[in-house]
């Protein structure tokens, strides 16, 4: 089982610049409008979707994550608290 993150955009190079803060260097993407990882632990992605969250003023970006298969949650700032939590809670090691 693993989990994935999905970041979409309609402004070019937005995705890229998110990125590139949260790696702290320079991420070239091949395409400018959608980016997905999957992780192997599910609890590294509450990092993603903090920075995510922190920074979602600056960026004009949307993240779907999946945590079973075929199930794709938007996350936003009424959610994000929630989802934290239910990681940990789920996946507690």
């Amino acid at each position: 089982m693993y989990t994935i993150v999905n970041l979409y955009s309609d402004k070019k190079g937005e995705i890229s610049k998110f990125l590139s803060q949260f790696y702290k260097k320079d991420i070239a993407l091949s395409n400018d409008l959608k980016w997905e990882k999957t992780y192997d632990n599910s609890i590294e992605i509450a990092d993603i979707i903090g920075a995510f969250i922190d920074n979602n003023d600056k960026y004009k970006i949307n993240m779907w994550i999946s945590l079973d298969e075929g199930t794709f949650i938007n996350v936003t700032d009424d959610n994000v608290d929630s989802i934290i939590k239910y990681l940990y809670e789920r996946f507690p090691y």
